[in-house]
């Protein structure tokens, strides 16, 4: 049930950006944008649209949220793929952008899945003027410098620190790359629910963390042909991750942990959190 309700939703987020971006012609950039937004789990999108049902917010208004979310999330890895960031080859088993084509058009592509995303939460279909003022605004704070351009930040300068990084300087670090855009989507659906986030950030944390962990068991356990990506690069730059500092199983315990907390922040919603719940629990389950 949970498998096909992330598949409709995939569609739709990809049906709803095609929509959006047909209006963006096809010069080098509109053709990048449009290649990077394609494919991928979606589940940040999908988060704003199921948080958005939950607490009764519209669905209209959650699809340009889900779809500005999506946009913003493509720019990062775009411009973390660059040879100046990762240095990576392969997105979603596809020759990163950079590759495709080169790295100006890799900058210029990111920036603009930037605007356009900021576009589509200040456009009227987005909610009254508050809701839209408010998704901004946290975007904002989400993507830039208090959030996942700090854990980039923070990321880089780990690469050249006299010593590895601590499980708590780890932990903030991915709560700044990772987690705050993992956050956003739950906020943003409460916020179109008019609802209290709190109980929806607490799950989100959770899982954000969890998210990592899983991302950096995969890093070890995980096939490169099913994650379309290049493995093992942080274990051969010598960077700490929770596995090196937690040991495999000690890792997966504490992402287990985690997403039974995640679990525990939305009983207040009952049944109705029931997606969400199968959601944790996949964050943790994927090979990919």
């Amino acid at each position: 049930m949970f498998e096909q309700q992330l598949k409709d939703a995939q569609d739709a987020i990809a049906r709803a950006l095609a929509d959006r971006m047909a209006v963006l012609g096809s010069d080098r950039v509109a053709e990048g944008m449009r290649y990077t937004t394609t494919g991928g789990k979606r589940l940040r999108g999908f988060l704003v649209l199921e948080t958005a049902r939950l607490t009764g917010g519209d669905a209209g208004a959650a699809m340009q949220a889900a779809c500005a979310v999506e946009c913003i999330h493509a720019y990062s890895l775009v411009h973390d793929d660059l040879p100046c960031m990762d240095d990576d080859d392969l997105r979603r088993g596809l020759p990163t952008v950079h590759r495709k084509w080169d790295e100006a058009t890799a900058v210029l592509v990111g920036d603009a899945l930037q605007s356009f995303a900021f576009e589509l939460l200040a456009d009227p279909a987005t909610g009254d003027a508050d809701q839209r003022a408010e998704l901004v605004l946290t975007l904002a704070r989400a993507s830039g410098p208090q959030g996942m351009v700090l854990g980039q930040a923070q990321d880089i300068a780990a690469e050249t620190a006299d010593a590895p990084l601590t499980l708590d300087q780890i932990t903030e670090l991915q709560a700044n790359k990772t987690g705050a855009l993992l956050e956003w989507p739950v906020v943003a659906g409460a916020i179109l629910g008019r609802a209290d986030p709190a109980p929806l950030r607490r799950y989100a944390r959770s899982l954000g963390l969890a998210f990592q962990i899983a991302d950096d068991i995969l890093d070890v356990e995980g096939d490169a042909e099913k994650a379309g990506k290049a493995l093992r690069k942080d274990a051969e730059a010598g960077k700490a991750t929770f596995v090196s500092l937690l040991g495999l199983e000690g890792a997966k315990a504490r992402a287990a942990s985690l997403i039974d907390e995640a679990i525990g922040a939305v009983e207040p919603y009952g049944i109705e959190a029931q997606t969400l719940r199968e959601l944790a629990r996949f964050v943790i389950a994927r090979d990919q």
